[in-house]
């Protein structure tokens, strides 16, 4: 499948898995168009950007009109604290976004939709295979989100079976870093929040005991494989992700080789550290012609250095939003 003079959409460009989409989309000649609630000041010529709320159906119905191919990113991220002390701004905006999004792409006609599911939709296990996933429940550490991304999923279904229109391609990733990550203190995920307290601080607290494991993988890979499935019109869910465990302490030693400080790192065993560990299968992926190739260390490396020459815009972003 070729792109080439394709009418695309992107929600959720503005993100750290969008930047790395738009950047790959620009080499396949196709007309890009990114929609989100947050407006770049630096993107490619050429690439339309639309403000739009995806919670308003119709404004979902306006963007999903004449294009080929959506590539659904849109989200709500965050940390484990905040999911657990503000669910409600999790899953609601989420079942809104996924809601509205699909049944516009679906009344559009469109020739492929991409959905972006999640991590968070396995309960706890030590390897997470696709086919598990309606035997068990979401993890409690992912319980509103994670349901939130389910019933995108299932949602997906009930085309197929009532419309016969299976023209959606799901994707769960697995912990995604890099480039154009969250970054803010409240609410970044491990990677960034690592890296970010690492060059604030010559003491860096990290939650837990660094035994915690999981799969991480570069946004760049992830936007690989999600052009992959949709070029390739896998419909069966597929995770993304390395299938390699790192333990918590792994990040953190790379975190500190790269900050050029000298850090005393802290670990607070009696905060919590989420589940021990969240690894990927990724034999399906492979079947289907698909791995990550960015390893960890090259990965934390590009990032903490995008981090560090953007710093001073991303706290000026940061401050504005937050003193309105």
């Amino acid at each position: 499948m070729s792109f080439k003079n394709k009418k695309i959409l992107i929600t959720g460009g503005c993100g750290m898995i969008g930047r790395s989409l738009l950047n790959q989309l620009l080499n396949e000649e196709c007309e890009i168009t990114v929609a989100d609630l947050t407006a770049p000041t630096d993107l490619p010529d050429g690439v339309r950007f639309i403000k739009v709320d995806l919670r308003d159906f119709q404004a979902c119905l306006s963007i999903c009109a004449e294009k080929n191919y959506i590539f659904h990113l849109a989200g709500v991220k965050g940390s484990p604290k905040m999911a657990l002390e503000q669910p409600k701004d999790f899953m609601v905006p989420m079942l809104q976004f996924n809601t509205n999004m699909m049944e516009a792409a679906f009344r559009s006609n469109v020739d492929w939709y991409l959905y972006t599911s999640s991590v968070g939709v396995y309960s706890p296990a030590e390897v997470f295979f696709e086919d598990t996933v309606w035997s068990t429940f979401p993890s409690p550490n992912d319980k509103y989100a994670g349901w939130a991304k389910r019933i995108g999923e299932l949602q997906a279904e009930t085309y197929k079976i009532q419309h016969s229109w299976d023209k959606v391609s799901i994707v769960r990733p697995a912990n995604v870093y890099g480039l154009y990550d969250n970054f803010n203190p409240k609410n970044a995920m491990v990677v960034p929040s690592l890296i970010r307290k690492a060059q604030e601080n010559n003491i860096l607290e990290v939650f837990g005991d660094g035994s915690q494991i999981r799969d991480f993988i570069y946004a760049d890979d992830v936007a690989r494989g999600m052009i992959h499935a949709v070029k390739n019109k896998i419909t069966q869910p597929m995770n993304l992700g390395s299938g390699k465990g790192f333990a918590i302490k792994e990040i953190v030693d790379i975190v500190v080789k790269y900050s050029g400080k000298d850090i005393e790192v802290k670990w607070l065993t009696d905060a919590p550290g989420g589940d021990k560990i969240r690894l990927f299968d990724t034999t399906r992926a492979k079947l289907y012609g698909f791995e990550s190739s960015t390893s960890l260390e090259e990965g934390i490396k590009n990032t903490t250095d995008w981090f560090i020459n953007n710093k001073e815009t991303l706290d000026k972003r940061y401050n504005a939003f937050v003193n309105g």
